[in-house]
């Protein structure tokens, strides 16, 4: 059983309150020397103590013993693994000591370090000496949230895993099993229509005549998945908006941005519940084409659905998940590990995620390196989006996942390396404009916190190094 150790917490809690520890001892029914160890996390706090602070202090029992210790331990990883640091980060247990000891300097070190790198995305974007600086977009609002749940709701998980069972049936029969669930509890039915009578969408769901309409543009798996948001939408409301409120998004944009990601990770959980998509993919070693195969869903939608097995107690391997298209812009991005993710277009050409636009349907595996020494493994695929028009051209793109080296024994795409070739790690950045390394013959800017060393008597790989 899990010891609920909350020094940091009950020594602001008392302090708040002005009482010295004898104070709080007399209140709470307890020794000074015992409130003492309870501050310092050398004893766990029980039952009847948690009913007392409740009682004589009015605090929520669940806010003071919930844990966000994984969360701000690896936002505090990533931070300090940011290039602006010189010299060794901390290691793991000075961090945890911090944590441990003075949470509200964590606090506020993160929040100091949230601001400096909007305000480096902020330079990125200005064009101009009177550019004026932009609002953070929607987009890293949801990243930011989802980032913050370690990239895992787990009340959307237990609901989607509840109507699965309710559904039954067998994924092969998923797409007919959810059209008879639209139409059995929710008086919705389902109809498939031609491209041209379609022609700038592929789903549309009129909740007022009751109708869902699909592209024929659609293949299978997107017709399922796309059925499975809409279920989403009416089965899972009342938890939508919860989240969607304790966002603290504000634009009305950014909301209904939110809604569709938080409908789409509902709509991913119900069609590859939790823990058999989990044992699925530590018995296949991640192989994703396998766990696609069993579960009748999309390549992407399984990479996709890997970032978030981050449940307590059955924690997959902790991945990212990145999305680009022929240009290099971002279309997606989900976190559940240190690596720091690029917003924007301009991803490192020394990564071969454009490599895979040139080879549609393989696989592209690479171990690579940021500046500051993380190190991961990577793989990239192609993946195609429905055609929905003459006008449009192939619509490809790359999704890549990755996760820390320490995991690769996991992955069944790392067996054909050998880890001990020190030629192994392709050294890389996340944007020319914040990468600080030096002689890199990919370079296309000038890093904007880093002066690189320039000499006119030589020319080296790129004009903007020496």
């Amino acid at each position: 059983m899990t010891k609920t150790l909350v020094g940091p917490q009950l020594r602001h809690l008392r302090r708040r309150a002005g009482h010295t520890q004898a104070e709080m001892a007399r209140r709470l029914g307890i020794s000074p020397a015992y409130v003492n160890l309870l501050e310092n996390n050398q004893r766990s706090l029980s039952v009847p103590v948690l009913l007392a602070l409740t009682e004589h202090y009015g605090v929520d029992m669940r806010a003071l013993v919930q844990d966000t210790d994984v969360t701000t331990l690896a936002d505090i990883r990533a931070a300090m693994r940011d290039p602006v640091f010189s010299g060794e980060p901390p290691d793991l247990a000075e961090l945890r000591a911090a944590l441990d000891h003075a949470p509200g300097l964590v606090e506020r070190f993160l929040q100091l370090y949230s601001s400096h790198r909007a305000l480096v995305d902020r330079i990125k974007r200005v064009s101009g000496p009177d550019a004026p600086f932009l609002p953070v977009t929607p987009e890293t609002a949801i990243h930011d949230f989802f980032r913050e749940h370690a990239n895992h709701f787990d009340g959307l998980e237990r609901a989607a895993e509840a109507l699965r069972d309710r559904i039954g049936g067998s994924a092969d029969d998923i797409y007919t099993l959810l059209k008879r669930q639209l139409r059995a509890e929710h008086g919705v039915d389902t109809q498939v229509v031609r491209a041209t009578d379609m022609p700038d969408a592929l789903r549309l769901f009129d909740a007022d005549a009751r109708n869902v309409t699909l592209s024929e543009a659609l293949d299978h798996p997107n017709r399922v998945f796309q059925l499975a948001h809409v279920l989403a939408l009416l089965e899972a409301r009342d938890d939508l908006d919860a989240l969607v409120e304790r966002s603290g998004i504000a634009t009305e944009a950014g909301r209904a941005r939110l809604r569709v990601e938080l409908a789409n990770y509902f709509a991913a959980a119900m069609l590859m519940p939790y823990d058999d998509v989990l044992r699925l993919a530590q018995t296949a070693q991640y192989d994703i084409d396998r766990i696609a195969a069993a579960f009748g869903v999309s390549f992407e939608q399984v990479c996709h659905r890997l970032t978030t097995l981050q449940r307590d107690g059955a924690r997959g391997v902790p991945f990212f998940f990145l999305r680009v298209d022929r240009a290099g812009n971002v279309t997606k991005r989900f976190n559940a590990t240190p690596f720091t993710l690029a917003e924007e277009g301009g991803a490192c050409p020394v990564w071969d995620i454009h490599a895979a636009q040139n080879a549609p349907g393989i696989i592209v595996p690479q171990f690579v390196e940021l500046p500051d020494g993380g190190r991961f493994f990577t793989i990239s695929r192609s993946s195609d989006r429905p055609m929905i028009g003459r006008r449009f051209r192939t619509r490809r793109l790359v999704v890549t996942i990755g996760c820390e080296v320490a995991h690769v024994d996991r992955i069944v795409y790392a067996r054909s390396f050998n880890l001990e070739d020190p030629t192994l790690f392709s050294p890389i950045g996340i944007n020319c404009h914040v990468c600080p390394r030096q002689a890199c013959g990919q370079r296309a800017h000038q890093p904007v916190h880093v002066n690189l060393p320039l000499d006119a008597h030589r020319r080296g790989g790129t004009r903007y190094e020496s």
